[in-house]
């Protein structure tokens, strides 16, 4: 019997790398409801503001040929002349609503898409060209749930048109008689009436489909933990190896900071906790900068480091606190400690006049 693992169960939401690499798979919420909707909605847009145009460039047509038929030449050349003028007509008749509908189903694809193109999902993929897995996807209980939906579909768009339908088929025009022009306008406004209820209909399908789908997308993508550890090692790297490169950083950090100390003027120390070396050099440095600082184990080494080179340390911890939490190594003190530091710096010449007055002599020289 197999031993259920919870670190295999899918409980973490997709991260943005996989989601973006589902989406160039064409793997994301798509519905073929949204598509049918603004395909339909498209077409009776452009039905409704081509259709007396449309309708009056058919009539002219249809009076001109039936009136010159005792006079229309035929011949070969004629009739290929006719042929050309017949695909013309019926392009200029269905070219407004053809484009509408390849407009609309664009704009639908890209909207559900966000206007990003599937790559992977682009590429020829033969196996779906195969009859025999196409007949297991047919007949498969997959494909079961979609066409007992669109079964039920097909029930709600039957009993909501059902009242216009009758109101249509009981209308006097089927047994009275009318012109030509009054049996298209009844077909026009009776087609627009059915279309438009349908399509109405089919918006709150659309909503809910996509809902579903939506959700149906995104529990799909979702993660394991251990697939979300894996990620994030490809990503971010592997912390174990980020957590050494940031020792090696700060050892290398450190070490260079201890070099620096040999040549600071004072230390200042919290006293055991903190210190922070400062060096200032009237000709090069408009302000006393921190050369080294550092807490705890660090703070000892800078201390045993200026030990070494004679460098003075002084305790005063309200300074080291504030150097500490807003200096920055290799910068200038904070404007608000320029009297406090210069104070330390003037006792620390005071007290140490030969070691300063003998660096100066090596400078010179």
């Amino acid at each position: 019997m197999p031993v259920f693992d919870p670190a295999e169960e899918k409980t973490e939401q997709a991260t943005p790398r996989k989601l973006e690499d589902a989406a160039k798979r064409g793997q994301f919420a798509q519905s073929a409801e949204v598509q049918t909707v603004f395909v339909l909605m498209a077409g009776l847009m452009a039905v409704s503001f081509m259709g007396r145009e449309i309708w009056q460039t058919l009539a002219i047509t249809v009076a001109q040929a039936l009136g010159h038929l005792h006079d229309i030449p035929l011949s070969e050349g004629m009739m290929q002349g006719y042929a050309v003028g017949g695909a013309l007509l019926f392009a200029k008749i269905v070219g407004p609503i053809v484009i509408a509908v390849m407009l609309g189903a664009l704009l639908a694809g890209g909207m559900q898409s966000r206007f990003n193109t599937a790559s992977e999902a682009l590429t020829p993929n033969w196996e779906r060209l195969d009859p025999v897995a196409g007949m297991k996807r047919v007949f498969s209980m997959q494909s079961a749930a979609p066409t007992a939906l669109a079964g039920l579909k097909l029930v709600f768009v039957v009993a909501l048109t059902y009242s216009v339908v009758k109101e249509v088929l009981s209308d006097p025009i089927f047994y009275t008689s009318v012109n030509a022009e009054r049996i298209a306008e009844f077909l026009a406004e009776s087609s627009f009436k059915i279309c438009l209820r349908v399509g109405v209909l089919m918006i709150f399908i659309a909503i809910a489909d996509y809902g579903y789908q939506f959700w149906k997308t995104n529990r799909d993508l979702m993660m394991t933990k251990e697939e979300l550890k894996e990620e994030f090692k490809h990503t971010e790297g592997n912390p174990r190896v980020k957590a050494q490169q940031r020792r090696r950083r700060t050892l290398v950090t450190l070490r260079q900071q201890l070099m620096e100390v040999a040549q600071a003027d004072v230390v200042v120390t919290n006293p055991t906790h903190l210190a922070i070396a400062l060096r200032y050099d009237r000709k090069t440095m408009r302000a006393p900068r921190i050369v080294a600082k550092g807490a705890r184990e660090n703070a000892l080494r800078i201390r045993e480091m200026a030990a070494q080179h004679g460098v003075p340390i002084l305790e005063n911890k309200p300074l080291a606190r504030l150097m500490y939490r807003y200096g920055r190594v290799g910068a200038e003190i904070p404007a608000q400690l320029y009297a406090a530091v210069a104070e330390i710096l003037a006792w620390v010449y005071r007290t140490n006049r030969y070691r300063y007055y003998a660096e100066q002599m090596e400078t010179r020289t």
